[in-house]
């Protein structure tokens, strides 16, 4: 039987989402004829290619003009410089014609729309580069690989506009899944007629389908903004051909389907599965092939006469599939050379999202912390930790060097153990393998500048870590097992190694104050300002039901809301918090004094001002570094 694996939209541009790949391999080492396509980039490489911008065209045209927004109006007055420039520029972006990179970086090549506009807040008082400070006399390429992707920000504005209000290189339509209740915004999208969208990825399935001739299609949803995308997907799959098995699984599955009870669920998939997918694949595979009934499936939703049914056989046999024999991951089949580096946003550390074609790995499965008390710590794919030697790491590492040709690595851990991160530094140093690598872990104090160094030769140009808030207090009540001093001394360690630092920033916490989230700013722009971090963001604390908030919400002085019934999907609790804070306008504040510091602007301004307008009078945040770094 073979079986197909896909990447629905949308996801990212610059590499493969890792999930198929891992799939895939540990398939193929069970002797199962896998294959997989990633379909979310398939749809932008026909969106945005000629026929793609003539195809929007067209819709334009049907519009009315009072529905035709300035951006659509301006694409439609510029639309032949579109057509000449939209192949060169998304060539460019997959470096395979980097010589036009010369043109797109001199500012004539491309037209330019209302992303350009920010571009004019760079001003040269003495009339020269206003972007010399990020590209430098020489920066040929990564200019034009900024402006190339304002170009393509812009024509997505205009498919937004003009055919799909929901698109988005991320996140599209993730509104109808995420923490949704109910099914019936999904079914009523999935039920309306196709748009150019729709279609476009109902082409691509069905091309996929007559190229592979599968039996059995996976396919997975990492995230609320995949979900849209995969249910169309199916769609298509069961319109064309009802015998084709599909199977939904991934991160969003994991997360907020675990109480499903929805069965037009199953009007599209035949089966639903939870967690690591290798061992329900398994069950499912023996099933299908009449050597297990249905009733020993693991892990797994069904349809049933009274709706939906919840399977997991829990025999002996059916444990989860050990890390070190999950197999190496394989992009066999996905086309690398396609993907489109892009640079968003001038920040050195934080353009290793979108730019750059990284091979995803994790170095351990699960988080050897499991702990913090916001994060989702009852679920398998954190509370699990399960590890492998660095002997069978590098392995690894050199099949799919071997592969892809490609050595560029991002460890996609929920936080890697130091202790594993060193055996891994000393097996690829002790091979003489130069690779260069990125990751998550947590700012303890296991790093010391010594093995900061040690990673640094090992490869290690990055890593992003939770900061959270400046307040040891907070830290402790979230269990971060952190202090406000040791996040400053292992942030300098790594900066003094020549590793870039990424700060994931907290605001919102239960008991927060406005003097704590002002406190943080402070800490956050002394770090900037010390040169331990460069890069971070500020995300707003979402309450979830896995989470020791969620369950215990007791403990952290908030009181939850009531949820509505549920049959489709369960994650972000609503709840009140007695100090009565407005965490919404301290965010505006938090995140524009951040992007600033980002491009290194505002540093010796007082937080404060930030927040004019918008909080009581606060006291003077006190200075941290200085005792962090005596």
């Amino acid at each position: 039987m073979r079986v197909l694996s896909v990447i629905p939209p949308m996801t990212q541009l610059n590499t493969p989402y890792p999930s198929t790949a891992y799939l895939t391999g540990f398939l193929r080492s069970r002797g199962v004829d896998a294959v997989q396509e990633d379909l979310a980039l398939g749809l932008v490489l026909r969106l945005f290619s000629r026929d793609g911008l003539l195809a929007i065209r067209e819709r334009i045209h049907a519009l009315p003009m009072r529905q035709r927004t300035p951006p659509v109006q301006a694409f439609d007055r510029d639309f032949a410089r579109y057509l000449a420039t939209i192949d060169p520029a998304v060539a460019f972006l997959q470096g395979r014609d980097p010589s036009i990179g010369h043109r797109i970086g001199g500012r004539h090549f491309l037209p330019e729309g209302r992303r350009f506009a920010a571009l004019d807040a760079y001003i040269d008082p003495e009339g020269g580069d206003p972007l010399a400070w990020a590209f430098g006399a020489l920066g040929v390429q990564d200019r034009a690989r900024h402006f190339a992707t304002l170009y393509l920000n812009d024509i997505a504005d205009v498919l937004r506009d003009a055919v799909d209000p929901r698109f988005e290189f991320v996140r599209y339509a993730e509104s109808l899944a995420q923490s949704q209740a109910s099914f019936d915004p999904l079914a009523r999208a999935l039920a309306a007629p196709l748009n150019l969208v729709d279609s476009t990825l109902r082409e691509l399935t069905l091309a996929a389908v007559a190229r592979h001739a599968p039996r059995l299609v996976l396919v997975s949803a990492p995230f609320p903004g995949n979900v849209y995308g995969a249910f169309r997907i199916a769609q298509a799959i069961r319109q064309h051909d009802p015998s084709i098995v599909t199977v939904l699984g991934g991160g969003f599955v994991n997360t907020e389907l675990r109480e499903l009870s929805e069965p037009r669920v199953f009007d599209y998939f035949d089966y639903v599965t939870l967690d690591d997918g290798e061992r329900p694949l398994l069950a499912l595979l023996e099933h299908l092939a009449g050597k297990r009934p249905q009733d020993r499936l693991v892990r797994t939703f069904v349809r049933a006469a009274a709706g939906v049914r919840y399977i997991d056989a829990g025999h002996p046999d059916d444990g989860d599939i050990a890390f070190a024999e999950a197999g190496t991951p394989t992009w066999d089949g996905l086309p690398l050379d396609r993907y489109l580096s892009v640079l968003d946003m001038l920040n050195p550390m934080h353009r290793l999202w979108s730019d750059g074609r990284w091979n995803k790995l994790t170095v351990a499965h699960g988080c050897y912390w499991k702990k913090c008390s916001f994060c989702d710590v009852s679920l398998d794919y954190i509370a699990r930790y399960d590890a492998v030697v660095a002997t069978t790491l590098v392995d690894r590492i050199e099949a799919v060097i071997a592969e892809t040709g490609q050595t560029g690595f991002h460890f996609v851990d929920e936080a890697a153990p130091p202790k594993a991160l060193k055996a891994l530094a000393v097996e690829l140093q002790k091979r003489n393998r130069a690779i260069s690598w990125w990751g998550n872990i947590r700012f303890e104090k296991s790093f010391t500048p010594e093995l900061c160094a040690q990673l640094a030769d090992s490869g290690c140009i990055a890593v992003s870590g939770g900061l959270e808030v400046a307040s040891d207090r907070l830290l402790k009540l979230m269990q971060k097992g952190v202090s406000v001093e040791q996040v400053a001394r292992v942030t300098h360690a790594f900066a003094d190694a020549g590793i870039l630092v990424h700060a994931y920033l907290m605001y919102g916490f239960p008991t927060q104050t406005v003097q704590d989230t002002v406190d943080a700013l402070e800490y956050v722009r002394q770090l900037f300002a010390a040169g331990c971090i460069q890069s971070g963001f500020f995300h707003r604390f979402a309450c979830t039901v896995h989470s020791p908030v969620g369950q215990h919400p007791q403990r952290y002085g908030i009181t939850l809301k009531p949820l509505p019934p549920v049959s489709f999907a369960k994650n972000d609790i609503g709840f009140v918090d007695a100090t009565g804070v407005d965490h919404a306008a301290l965010g505006i504040a938090l995140n524009k004094a951040l992007y600033n510091y980002m491009h290194g602007l505002g540093l010796d301004q007082d937080v404060r001002s930030w927040f004019a307008g918008r909080v009581p009078r606060t006291r003077v945040p006190r200075h941290f570094m200085a005792r962090a770094l005596e």
